[in-house]
């Protein structure tokens, strides 16, 4: 905890600094949702295929997903996901003439979640 996935349209993969992204986005979660530090993972994907509406060019998407622990505030939610997407804005140079569709999602975990570490 916390789970990030980041997926993101195959074609921003130049303009994206992701690890300076994980690291700055670490920090936020950190000062803002009271995570541990070496506790933050985050995990990028990229996505192939990206359609909106009808239309199956032209758009580029990313979408950043943190699962934590239940305990947070509402608004310690909503406060995570701008300072994503603040980071976002500041690592991500969409280029190419695609119109950006950037969002971010804080959930909790299900009561469910377990985790192991081992070697």
């Amino acid at each position: 905890m916390p789970q990030i996935t980041v997926d993101y349209s195959e074609h921003l993969a130049d303009g994206f600094d992701r690890p300076a992204f994980a690291r700055d986005l670490h920090t936020a979660v950190v000062e803002i949702a009271a995570a541990k530090p070496q506790a933050c993972k985050t995990r990028f994907r990229r996505t192939e295929d990206v359609v909106v509406g009808a239309d199956a060019g032209g758009h580029a998407l990313v979408h950043v997903g943190i699962g934590l622990l239940a305990g947070r505030t509402d608004a310690t939610k909503a406060r995570l996901t701008e300072a994503v997407l603040e980071l976002l804005r500041q690592y991500l140079e969409p280029g190419g003439g695609h119109v950006l569709h950037a969002y971010a999602e804080v959930r909790d975990l299900d009561a469910s979640y377990r985790k192991f570490e081992g070697e």
